[in-house]
């Protein structure tokens, strides 16, 4: 009976010292290093690519919808069957198809479909070109200039063949805005 009661106190005390180091320090510590000077007002870390940042505006090339609003993520877990899905997507759709000039039938699914965890900063080349354009007039720049951008950020298939192309935005934003 003392072992269980020994073994009982054990356990309990590594419950309270791991809770407090997981459940208090780890995420104060996180906020704090989030609070450092090197990250933009937006929260665009300044020296990465992975995370998306859809700037606002019709300068930007803008990134996929998502289901997530920073700083969480996670997707809306609505399936294609879903009614109300169908409503999304086709005014996501008539939205793009206005902003981009284009018949709804021009929009690429990445542009109405929306990233599960909303971090991924990847479109499809398509999606991108169909916005060079617009980014291209707003930004007083020649649309080839634009254009030779997207095709510089775009990256090939994962070991030559797995998934697919895609372009990174924010590094093509930030490559736009040192291009104006």
């Amino acid at each position: 009976m003392r072992s269980l009661l020994k073994q009982t106190l054990a356990g309990l005390r590594v419950l309270v010292v791991l809770t407090v180091l997981t459940g208090v320090l780890y995420p104060l510590a996180v906020w704090g290093v989030s609070r450092l000077p090197g990250l933009r007002a937006n929260a665009e870390a300044v020296d990465t690519t992975l995370v998306a940042v859809d700037r606002e505006g019709d300068r930007w090339f803008h990134t996929r919808p998502s289901m997530a609003s920073l700083p969480a993520s996670g997707g809306s877990n609505k399936g294609e069957r879903a009614a109300d899905y169908d409503a999304v997507v086709a005014q996501r759709r008539a939205l793009v198809a206005q902003r981009e000039g284009v018949t709804p039938d021009e929009v690429p699914q990445d542009a109405v479909t929306a990233s599960a965890s909303g971090l991924d900063p990847h479109i499809s080349p398509a999606y991108a070109l169909l916005q060079a354009p617009r980014v291209a007039r707003v930004n007083g720049l020649r649309e080839d200039v634009v254009r030779r951008l997207v095709d510089a950020h775009t990256d090939g298939r994962g070991l030559g063949f797995v998934g697919e192309p895609g372009v990174n935005v924010t590094a093509l934003n930030r490559a736009l805005e040192a291009a104006r």
